[in-house]
């Protein structure tokens, strides 16, 4: 089965930035790896996609601060943030699904999930 492992949060001062990594080990390459993230109260939502053509997919609130990257293995996701807000202030998942789609879709129905990892930022 596959295991996710993120790595990299913490806090952040507003206009900052955050690298956030994630492993995937017990797999092949998956079809689909993205990042969703979630706020107290909130629901889950999706932040940004990468399939295994190297199609990405951003939510309109990271469009343009945030980037979505995997290494040549396609075992390590990676997600930089920069000029943070305080609204991307949330736990934050790595997702993979063995299915592709192009692009892949940013829905809360990946098959494989990380732990998350806590991104805070301050203003």
């Amino acid at each position: 089965q596959v295991q996710l492992v993120e790595s990299g949060g913490g806090s952040v001062q507003a206009g900052g930035s955050l690298r956030l990594s994630c492993a995937a080990s017990g797999h092949s390459s998956s079809g689909c790896m993205a990042w969703f993230r979630q706020a107290p109260g909130k629901e889950r939502e999706g932040v940004a996609s990468i399939s295994k053509y190297a199609i990405t997919n951003y939510a309109d609130p990271v469009k343009g601060r945030f980037t979505i990257s995997q290494d040549k293995d396609k075992n390590t996701l990676v997600l930089q943030m920069n000029s943070l807000t305080p609204e991307d202030t949330a736990m934050y998942y790595c997702a993979a699904d063995s299915i592709t789609q192009i692009p892949c879709r940013l829905r809360v129905d990946y098959k494989y999930w990380g732990q998350g990892i806590q991104v805070t930022v301050s203003s």
